[in-house]
């Protein structure tokens, strides 16, 4: 099975930035990949002016933040690192075995790299040259900057959605999420860039990435 692969651009984080940012794209990315009865949700971003749309699934949101927490925790213990957090879809096959009979197996389909950098961003102090006004307005610059990086994530995603779709299997349920995933976070297992081995590895075997040019 064809498996496709997105890497999207890299977002350099404060640690309170991490939730806002992680369900704007996990859902978008979702939404996007739902493919079965959706009952799309306008969401808005606490941090920026960002309106994105969820599925209007309890189950898939309560998922989400499960993960994202998970990987907050993570975040917390291993401070100023690059990570990733991975979205894979799968397929469920059975496969005849001849010593054990069935045996059955996952064939991913399509993972989602969510590149990040979090680190604690430390506005200037303020002094006689640098007013709390300056440090104000050097932090609605940065927070300016990233909401732009988080629309480029979101395009990103948009158009990796739509020119990537001879890969994906035929529907067979009504679901809201049509097939099965997983979300993949930082664990103890990581390699020096947060990634799980096990991750990495399926990830070399699945294809090649795309990424935003």
């Amino acid at each position: 099975m064809n498996c496709e692969t997105c890497q999207l651009k890299e977002l350099e984080l404060d640690p309170a930035e991490i939730r806002d940012v992680l369900r704007c794209v996990l859902h978008t990315i979702f939404f996007h990949r739902a493919l079965g009865l959706v009952r799309p949700k306008d969401v808005d971003c606490e941090l920026f002016e960002i309106t994105y749309v969820q599925c209007g699934d309890a189950e898939l949101e309560k998922k989400i933040d499960e993960k994202i927490e998970q990987f907050v925790a993570w975040s917390e213990k291993h401070p100023n690192r690059k990570s990733q957090v991975c979205l894979s879809f799968y397929e469920v096959k059975s496969k005849q075995s001849s010593w054990f009979g069935i045996k059955v197996e996952r064939q991913h389909w399509e993972h989602w790299i969510v590149n990040v950098n979090v680190h604690p961003i430390h506005p200037p102090k303020s002094s006689f040259l640098n007013t709390r006004e300056k440090v104000l307005e050097e932090t609605s610059t940065r927070r300016s900057a990233l909401e732009t990086s988080v629309r480029e994530v979101l395009f990103q995603i948009i158009k990796f959605a739509n020119e990537k779709q001879e890969h994906i299997p035929p529907i067979t349920n009504s679901e809201v999420v049509s097939f099965p995933y997983e979300i993949t976070t930082p664990s103890s297992s990581e390699s020096q860039f947060g990634w799980n081995k096990d991750v990495i590895k399926r990830i070399l075997h699945s294809g090649h990435p795309y990424s935003l040019s």
